[in-house]
C-alpha cells in the first residue's frame, strides 16, 4: 500500500473524487483529547470553523493532518473517527448515497470558507464523511508519523456493501486475499491507486460496535507507539501484529475512540 491515496492529496492539488481526504473525531472533552493526541502524536492546535461549535484543526509542522470537534452535552453519540471522501459536489453525491440505500444525517452545510461537508452512513450503518474542498483541500501532510495512512471499512462481509461504494463514490474493486478463513477482503480504487479497504470478518465483527471505518496513523515504533497510548491513558485492543500493511495495533483514546497505528515499510 506504499504507493496508496495519501500521495494524491499533499502537495498534488485537490484530491481526487472518492479519496478519503479528511478524518475528523467528535468527543466530550476537547482539551483533554487534544493533550492525548498532542502527546502521542506531536500534534498542536489551532480553530477550526466557527460554524461546527467548538472545533479545531490538529498541525504537524504546521500542516493539516485531522479535526477534532466537542459534542453537545446533550449528545450521546459514539465517540469514533470518522473519515471523509473527496467529492466535486457534495449535494450530488449525497443523493446518490440515498439513492443506493445509504443515509444522511448531516447536511450537505457550508463550513465557512473551508469547504461543505455530509456525513452520511452506509446500508449497514458504517458512517462517514463527504468533503467538497474550498479553502480546505484536506489532510496537508502524508508518510510522517502521526499522519492518517489508510481508512478501512470493517462489516460483515464485502459482498452487501462494496457496490454501495463502488456507485455512491465511483470506485473500483480488486478483490485480496484473504489468509483468515472465513473473511474477505477488497480495495477500493481510484484512477487505478489504492485509497481503501473493506474487509469482511464476519462473527468476529464487534457486536457492541457493528460495521465502521478504521482510520490508520503512521507511527515510527508501533510497539513503542501503543505503549505510549497506554501510559496517555488509552486502550491496547489488539496488540501489535504483523500485517501485509505492516506492523499494526488497534488501540482506543480515553474516550473510547478507536483507531490504528501501523508502521509501513518503504
Amino acid at each position: 500500500m506504499t504507493d496508496a491515496w495519501r500521495s494524491t492529496g499533499p502537495d498534488g492539488g485537490a484530491y481526487p473524487p472518492g479519496t478519503p481526504c479528511w478524518v475528523s473525531l467528535m468527543v466530550h472533552g476537547l482539551a483533554a483529547t487534544q493533550e492525548f493526541y498532542g502527546a502521542l502524536f506531536g500534534w498542536e492546535f489551532q480553530p477550526g470553523p466557527q460554524q461546527l461549535g467548538p472545533y479545531v484543526r490538529a498541525l504537524l509542522d504546521g500542516r493539516e493532518v485531522a479535526g477534532i470537534g466537542q459534542l453537545p452535552p446533550d449528545r450521546h453519540l459514539p465517540i469514533a473517527w470518522t473519515p471523509y471522501f473527496a467529492s466535486g459536489d457534495v449535494d450530488l453525491t449525497a443523493a446518490t448515497v440515498r439513492h443506493c440505500g445509504g443515509t444522511v444525517g448531516v447536511g450537505p452545510l457550508d463550513a465557512g470558507e473551508a469547504g461543505r461537508l455530509a456525513i452520511g452512513s452506509d446500508p449497514t450503518g458504517a458512517v462517514f464523511g463527504i468533503w467538497q474542498a474550498a479553502e480546505l483541500l484536506g489532510t496537508d501532510i502524508a508518510g510522517v508519523p502521526g499522519t492518517p495512512a489508510w481508512d478501512e471499512l470493517l462489516t460483515y462481509d464485502t459482498e452487501s456493501v462494496a457496490k454501495f461504494y463502488e456507485v455512491a463514490f465511483g470506485y473500483e474493486e480488486r478483490p485480496v486475499a484473504s489468509p483468515d478463513p472465513g473473511t474477505d477482503h477488497v480495495t477500493l480504487h481510484v484512477k487505478g491507486r489504492p485509497v481503501a479497504g473493506i474487509h469482511g470478518v464476519g462473527a468476529a465483527l464487534p457486536r457492541d460496535r457493528g460495521p465502521h471505518w478504521l482510520t490508520y496513523f503512521e507511527a515510527t515504533d508501533t510497539d513503542e507507539a501503543a505503549g505510549r497510548v497506554l501510559a496517555l491513558g488509552g486502550h491496547v485492543l489488539t496488540p501489535p501484529q504483523d500485517t501485509p500493511l505492516g506492523r499494526v495495533a488497534t488501540v482506543a483514546d480515553p474516550e473510547g475512540a478507536v483507531f490504528a497505528l501501523v508502521h509501513m515499510e518503504r
